[in-house]
């Protein structure tokens, strides 16, 4: 028989679950217990993070969210909220953050120290950075950088003296957050291949369509409630000028020629009066 606190565990689980709309599970892997809090008190009235062992999630997992046991895998948690899955997203995105290697960590991208001045003053120091891969010297009492160096490729291990040398300096190259292996709503699992869009661009471009084919329509009078009316307007503007040019006479063109008549008059009887 499970352990009480296994059971209650479970139906904590379940009650979250049941509770939101929107569930998904989350990678958790390399997060600092100080950072997990901080993730917690942003994502507070937003979400609800909780993590638990793989088959105590997976027993919680029902009905359609069952399909979320497919993304059991490793170091995770249980994120449920209201908010649509796209800006969950959004929102978990939001909370990655750089941190120092430790040592042992994949880079995620080229690892380069700039060249320029470092704070440290002259001392052992600089044997540990030439060590270490770069190139400092000593230069007005200061601990200079000659010259720009990766110190870690693309893909390569982060190695524990490297990341020693990298947090004196500063450098924070671990990209830490939750991440999201699916989320779950009415039915439907969105993998972050489809969550990750641009929402901005993407209302930009169906504004941009929108404007195109209301401008098609007009053209080519297309009748709409929406363009019903500007291709009224185009009409009567076309058939005015039509009349105009034609010197049709109706009460909507008899004002403009008067209006012409008059300019001519003013025209000849300047140039009489000349």
């Amino acid at each position: 028989m499970p352990a009480q606190w296994k059971i209650n565990e479970i139906e904590e689980l379940k009650k979250i679950i049941n509770s939101h709309s929107v569930v998904g599970i989350v990678g958790i892997r390399g997060i600092p217990a100080p950072q997990m809090q901080e993730m917690r008190e942003v994502l507070r009235g937003k979400a609800v993070l909780r993590v638990s062992k793989c088959s105590l999630i997976e027993r919680a997992l029902e009905n359609g969210t069952s399909q979320l046991k497919n993304f059991i895998d490793g170091e995770i948690g249980i994120i449920a909220s209201n908010t649509n899955p796209f800006k969950l997203y959004r929102e978990l995105e939001k909370l990655r953050m750089k941190a120092p290697a430790k040592g042992g960590e994949i880079a995620e991208e080229d690892i380069v120290v700039k060249k320029g001045d470092t704070p440290f003053k002259p001392g052992p120091i600089v044997g540990e950075l030439q060590k270490a891969g770069i190139p400092a010297a000593i230069r007005g009492g200061k601990v200079v950088i000659d010259k720009d160096v990766t110190l870690v490729k693309k893909g390569e291990r982060i190695s524990p003296e490297v990341a020693k040398i990298l947090s004196r300096l500063e450098i924070k190259p671990v990209e830490i957050g939750l991440k999201v292996y699916a989320l779950y709503e009415n039915g439907v699992v969105f993998k972050p291949d489809v969550l990750a869009v641009d929402v901005e661009k993407i209302i930009s471009d169906i504004s941009h369509a929108v404007s195109k084919s209301f401008a098609l329509a007009i053209e080519i009078g297309y009748i709409t409630k929406e363009t019903v009316e500007p291709i009224l307007q185009k009409a009567y503007r076309n058939a005015y000028a039509i009349a105009i040019e034609c010197n049709i006479y109706t009460k909507e063109t008899i004002e403009e020629f008067i209006r012409r008549a008059y300019l001519h008059a003013k025209v000849l009887e300047g140039k009489i009066g000349g």
